[in-house]
């Protein structure tokens, strides 16, 4: 088995991106992570959220190890194997399969913007009755001043890659309307991170 990578800004975050699943989700359900990374999350999701059934999943397939390693390294029965899914791709997974929870953290900023709408357009078509999906990460927001900080890294996002950067809360809430998905809720997170719950537009 291979040694997991650790993120320190995910060890960071778990517990408070946790307390509001909590808040958020029903006692048990099935998950889909988008772009689990090092696994980190999953892995702590899973182990504190017994009644829940995680999918892992990265773009990277070097990545499945990673998320393996995190998994078994903890004993968890209830995370599937991980699996290679890009959001761009025209299916992400079999037709009929649907999620309570689909979760996507840190991804929007460190991708093409193309992205956004490909995860809100394949979140529609996975999301099970009732369902949510819960993005995590800095958010540029009209009226809200910007934190020095995420000003600073968002320079430094399109300096690495001009395709990259903090992306605008409306602009992505528009994107999850061409979807049929709605903002349900915001959450302030720790070091100037928002956490939003969208759901699909029909759901009342």
């Amino acid at each position: 088995m291979s040694k997991p990578n650790f993120s320190p800004a995910a060890d960071r975050n778990k517990q408070p991106i946790l307390d509001v699943l909590r808040e958020v989700l029903p006692d048990h359900g099935i998950a889909l992570e988008i772009a689990s990374g090092t696994g980190q999350h999953v892995a702590w999701f899973a182990a504190n959220l017994p009644q829940w059934t995680w999918q892992a999943t990265d773009a990277v397939p070097a990545a499945l190890d990673s998320i393996s390693a995190w998994v078994a390294g903890q004993g968890l029965l209830n995370v599937r194997p991980p699996l290679v899914l890009d959001v761009m791709a025209p299916e992400w997974l079999p037709g009929d399969v649907a999620f309570d929870l689909i979760y996507c953290a840190n991804m929007l900023h460190i991708s093409p913007w193309t992205t956004c709408a490909a995860l809100m357009q394949g979140s529609a078509r996975h999301l099970a009755p009732g369902g949510v999906l819960v993005t995590y990460g800095p958010y540029l927001e009209d009226g809200v001043p910007t934190s020095e900080g995420n000003l600073g890294f968002d320079k430094s996002l399109r300096a690495q890659d001009p395709a990259w950067g903090i992306r605008r809360k409306e602009d992505v809430a528009q994107e999850a309307a061409r979807a049929g998905l709605r903002l349900q809720a915001r959450h302030a997170m720790p070091a100037n991170n928002l956490l939003l719950v969208w759901a699909k537009a029909d759901d009342r």
